[in-house]
């Protein structure tokens, strides 16, 4: 389960992005960092259901 291990990360991503996130308006390299993020954490989304597919077919 190699990829649950990256779950963590990506939620500590995430929480990161709120926090520093809190501004008022947006550069072109803040929105780009926002769909980076918003990428990463579709990505792990993604992973853990295919995680929780594979837990589910091997018992």
């Amino acid at each position: 389960m190699k990829a649950l291990s990256i779950l963590p990360f990506i939620i500590l991503m995430s929480i990161g992005t709120v926090i520093t996130g809190c501004g008022g308006n947006e550069g072109p390299a803040e929105q780009a960092g926002e769909e980076i993020d918003n990428a990463v954490e579709s990505t792990g989304e993604a992973i853990e259901e295919a995680g929780d597919e594979l837990e589910e077919k091997t018992q």
